[in-house]
């Protein structure tokens, strides 16, 4: 493992003790080598539920690497989504509580006025006889 990704695990708070790692064989094309031999990694990261498949290399270290990279971007893509949920959240609420322009407030009051002279001239029916 490379110390770039280290330490960006390491930031992220991801402990090799969190992690659960397995290999299987790969699936696709790659004929005889790629049903011999366990290079694709399983990368479980048991606190947040994430489960990364990685097969890109030839190589079950380079797997197990890039299997890793992966994860760190999943975790900061979760990490981003949250943060602008909350953001928006906030902005929603803001929105909601300013006050309404004066001419906006002006304009609903005359509609409110005139759906009132509507129905006041609305009556109950009386017979004619």
């Amino acid at each position: 493992m490379t110390p770039e990704l280290a330490e960006r695990m390491a930031r992220l708070g991801i402990t090799e003790a969190d992690l659960e790692e397995s290999f299987i064989r790969g699936t696709g094309a790659g004929g005889q080598k790629i049903n011999k031999t366990s290079s694709t990694v399983v990368l479980r990261y048991r606190p947040g539920g994430i489960e990364v498949r990685c097969q890109q290399e030839r190589s079950q270290a380079m797997n197990r690497q890039r299997a890793r990279a992966e994860l760190c971007d999943r975790i900061e893509e979760q990490s981003a989504s949250r943060a602008l949920a909350a953001q928006s959240a906030l902005e929603k609420t803001r929105r909601q509580k300013r006050k309404r322009p004066k001419g906006l407030k002006e304009r609903i009051l005359q509609h409110k006025h005139r759906r009132a002279e509507t129905k006041k001239t609305r009556g109950r029916v009386r017979r004619w006889d």
